[in-house]
């Protein structure tokens, strides 16, 4: 599909307006990152390289900040309860330890997982290989501009977990629901909201074909 930028203002904020290749206009706030529509996820994702693919595949499945997602273990994930401990990077308790939160993953991210700590012989204490802030994002710039995505200069790292947040409740995942899995409020979540028809059948198919069962699967949690 081919999108079409287009941008013009109103009273209260400046509108991004995105043409789709069927004709179908919508918009977004300019003022929020863009996020990703599922075929250009996938677009973006086949220019990755090979090593590059595991800091995306961890942020597209958790929906964690990237500073999260380089603190796991492989001690923190629950393959029985299909679970990852996700540790805040600043938020702390009273005794000045981090502060966490449990999410859900799904069973396709799961067998990932296994197959990551298998092939790269990782212990329990391990971290996975996860790119530095500035390293991820010059992935991803590059990325997008082989894949030919528009506006990719609206794109940073931080896009990947709005992605995320966008589509579960794009999917009708409950927004509680989805708030905790962020770990944020429900009204942060609720920025986030786009209309029910922002995205058609194919691209909710090709959601759940990247991000699999997640909260659409019997969680054991």
């Amino acid at each position: 599909m081919k999108f079409k930028p287009n941008y013009f203002n109103t009273q209260e904020a400046k509108i991004h307006k995105i043409v789709r290749s069927n004709g179908k206009e919508y918009t977004i706030r300019e003022d929020k990152l863009r996020f990703f529509f599922p075929d250009e996820w996938m677009a973006f994702y086949d220019q990755l390289k090979p090593k590059q693919k595991i800091t995306f595949e961890f942020l597209i499945n958790t929906g964690a900040r990237i500073n999260e997602v380089r603190g796991i273990k492989v001690a923190d994930i629950d393959f029985n309860r299909n679970s990852i401990i996700i540790r805040n990077t600043k938020a702390r308790n009273k005794d000045g330890t981090r502060k966490i939160r449990v999410i859900s993953i799904s069973n396709k991210f799961k067998k990932y997982l296994k197959h990551l700590v298998k092939k790269l012989n990782l212990k329990l204490e391990d971290k996975f290989p996860i790119l530095s802030t500035p390293a991820a994002n010059i992935a991803m710039k590059k990325a997008l501009e082989k894949a030919k995505i528009k506006d990719k200069e609206n794109f940073t790292v931080h896009s990947v977990r709005k992605t995320l947040e966008v589509w579960l409740l794009s999917l009708g995942i409950d927004s509680m629901k989805v708030a905790k899995h962020m770990g944020h409020t429900i009204e942060v979540a609720q920025k986030y909201y786009v209309s029910p028809d922002t995205f058609n059948w194919e691209d909710k198919r090709m959601m759940r074909q990247i991000i699999g069962g997640l909260y659409g699967e019997v969680q054991t949690m």
